[in-house]
């Protein structure tokens, strides 16, 4: 896993994403919560990969990848998830060196037409739609597969193979996030698409405490300055460690596709 970490670090300003069905955009609104379900739900949970055949954990077909000849590598993805579990929109990015196998895979398994389904976010005893930040191992350990799926992008994390789920942004509600919007014509005057790392403390209520530009790419196209304001009234289903809700300072990045490209 270390060497993984590795990779993944000297990585981190090599982005080639692959998007499903769309981009970064507010899902649909789905009923709200029943009161007789709202009150067996918790305050906060956030989007879990879950159980059985539908979940994402078990579509990835590691013995096919052995098959295919891929080695130890990691690919990192997002996912749209709304209220009922299922998924709206997925991207994957970041594969460690030949990690195409395990790319093309979770683009499969993770793409709407496959129809993966997630345990969908609470927040204050509600449904919600959010999007999950996660990422995805596959090493082979005396020649048998070990597919892993964690619920966050810290290096750190990662690296020691921490049960930590990330923060997570959701829709509607409480929260003012509605999605990610492509900075106007006059600032991105090149049809590109752009990408953007924030740093951002959020506390164990999910509020968000202080927002920080790490990088934007291209520079001085207003990238920076949208994901700025995506973010600045957007709430969080908190982080989690150990099945608690902890404050935590996390990088995420965002994507900017631009339209027709």
């Amino acid at each position: 896993m270390r060497i993984l970490a590795l990779s993944l670090i000297a990585l981190l300003s090599i982005v080639n994403v692959a998007w499903s069905q769309g981009i970064a955009a507010p899902l649909g609104r789905a009923s709200a919560t029943p009161p007789a379900q709202a009150a067996a739900l918790p305050m906060y949970r956030p989007v879990l990969i879950g159980q059985g055949p539908t979940a994402l954990i078990n579509r990835i077909d590691e013995h096919d990848l052995v098959r295919k000849g891929q080695k130890d590598a990691l690919v990192m993805f997002m996912c749209a998830v709304a209220k009922d579990g299922s998924v709206e929109w997925s991207a994957t990015y970041r594969g460690t060196p030949d990690s195409d196998f395990l790319k093309q895979e979770l683009q499969k398994r993770i793409s709407p037409a496959s129809n993966p389904r997630f345990i969908p976010a609470v927040y204050n005893h509600h449904t919600v739609d959010a999007i999950y930040y996660g990422t995805v191992t596959f090493r082979l350990i005396n020649g048998k597969p070990r597919l892993r799926i964690f619920s966050n992008q810290e290096a750190d994390e990662l690296e020691k193979e921490h049960d930590f789920i990330e923060p997570q942004p959701f829709f509607g509600d409480d929260s003012g996030f509605t999605g990610f919007h492509y900075p106007p014509a006059d600032k991105a005057r090149v049809p590109v698409d752009g990408m953007v790392e924030l740093k951002l403390k959020i506390d164990a209520t999910g509020n968000l405490q202080e927002t920080n530009v790490v990088s934007e790419e291209p520079p001085f196209l207003g990238f920076g300055d949208a994901a700025l304001s995506d973010f600045k009234n957007a709430k969080f289903i908190p982080a989690f460690r150990d099945s608690k809700p902890v404050a935590c300072e996390v990088t995420l990045p965002v994507f900017y596709k631009a339209a027709g490209f």
